[in-house]
């Protein structure tokens, strides 16, 4: 691609981001995508070749800010184990209270594609999932966690459950019960020998 396209193409991403994020895949249109960014339907055709590459794109472009913002966030996260989840779920309330927060892109949109289970972008939000775990696995074996993956496993289904009950009931009370459940989760593990 020429280098003049490349800011074409960041266009789009990020107005397909905007929309995908607002309102699903499946109620945006690549007609409503050409318009938001201002180009025509060959110039968003010559860049993606479909709306699924688009919605595929989006979301590695996704994937990679995230995960750098995850990185960043797991620097700060440090000291014990029970410090690293007050800090993991106390960014989880906080990110729930910002206006307008809709949960999770990369799961309301496997969520939407559930029916289509070789659709790419179920692909790339699996592998942004297991990143995002392994990292916390990561952050828990450094901070001394017997089997610490299984563990981050464990607390990561804590925190998506957290996620869709703050979604349904607006509560950010839910982030501070997962919290509470991933601390009794490691002492009990802790005092079972890691089992």
């Amino acid at each position: 691609m020429a280098r003049s396209a490349e800011p074409t193409r960041r266009r789009i991403l990020a107005a397909a981001y905007v929309l995908f994020r607002q309102r699903g895949y499946s109620r945006v249109s690549m007609d409503e995508i050409a318009s938001t960014t201002r180009v025509t339907k060959r110039t968003l055709y010559n860049h993606f070749q479909s709306k699924d590459q688009l919605l595929a794109f989006v979301l590695e472009a996704q994937n990679e800010l995230a995960l750098a913002a995850f990185a960043t966030f797991g620097d700060k996260l440090s000291g014990s184990p029970a410090a690293i989840i007050d800090g993991l779920f106390r960014d989880l309330a906080v990110w729930a209270d910002r206006p307008r927060w809709a949960g999770s892109g990369f799961t309301r949109l496997v969520i939407e594609l559930a029916d289509l289970p070789g659709h790419p972008a179920r692909a790339i939000a699996r592998r942004h999932k297991a990143l995002l775990e392994t990292h916390l696995g990561d952050l828990l074996k450094r901070a001394g966690v017997r089997e610490a993956h299984r563990r981050a496993r464990e607390i990561w289904l804590l925190s998506e459950g957290a996620i869709s009950l703050m979604l349904v009931h607006g509560d950010r009370a839910y982030a501070a019960a997962a919290a509470d459940a991933a601390k009794r989760l490691l002492r009990t593990s802790s005092r079972q020998g890691g089992r």
